[in-house]
């Protein structure tokens, strides 16, 4: 029994840790949208239109690239840009758009992941990062992949790690579900809190 305590107050303690690492990520983030509308954007939304909104196949194929490349731009971004740009329609096709290649990317650096293992897979576990975060990860991977999915935590990355360490990808598939859950969540927010702040 107290081992079973000892077990599930670790957890706890572990959810808690990232969740507020990303629920502080996300208020960082937001903050800064919001400052870049009122600072740039409000001052001069012509440039920034004919610069980045108005081409829509440019900014469709700078997110894949982010989430492909391990997600150098926050998914919020983009959702701001498609609430900003279009009707409701198109912006619930892009929110669709946005999770599937978010989920598709996790997907491909998993596997990319368990091709690194078959080849270097040695020399990448005695990475100091890796070495030092290997059995936490190995302990709590089913939940590292819901936090990351949930969360501005890095999905990509994540998902690589769980490739390199041969987590069970039927589980994965199974956590990374969540994945859609963020974008549908981020979205409504966005859809509902939009007109005041951006």
């Amino acid at each position: 029994m107290q081992m079973i305590r000892k077990k599930i107050g670790e957890k706890k303690h572990f959810v808690l840790k990232y969740a507020l690492h990303a629920l502080l990520s996300l208020v960082v983030l937001f903050c800064l949208v919001v400052l870049f509308k009122k600072l740039y954007f409000d001052h001069n939304p012509q440039y920034w239109l004919e610069m980045f909104y108005g081409n829509s196949l440019a900014v469709h194929l700078i997110y894949v690239g982010s989430e492909v490349f391990f997600g150098l731009f926050p998914p919020e971004l983009f959702i701001v840009w498609s609430f900003n740009v279009g009707n409701l329609t198109s912006y619930i096709i892009d929110i669709i758009f946005f999770a599937a290649v978010s989920l598709g990317a996790g997907h491909l650096a998993f596997w990319i992941g368990r091709l690194l293992t078959k080849k270097v897979g040695k020399r990448i576990r005695q990475k100091k990062f890796v070495a030092k975060h290997l059995p936490t990860i190995k302990k709590f991977g089913g939940l590292i992949i819901l936090i990351s999915a949930m969360t501005p935590l890095p999905w990509a990355t994540i998902s690589l790690i769980m490739g390199i360490i041969e987590y069970k990808y039927r589980y994965y598939t199974l956590f990374a579900f969540a994945r859609i859950l963020r974008f549908a969540i981020n979205g409504f927010l966005i859809y509902q809190t939009g007109n005041y702040f951006f």
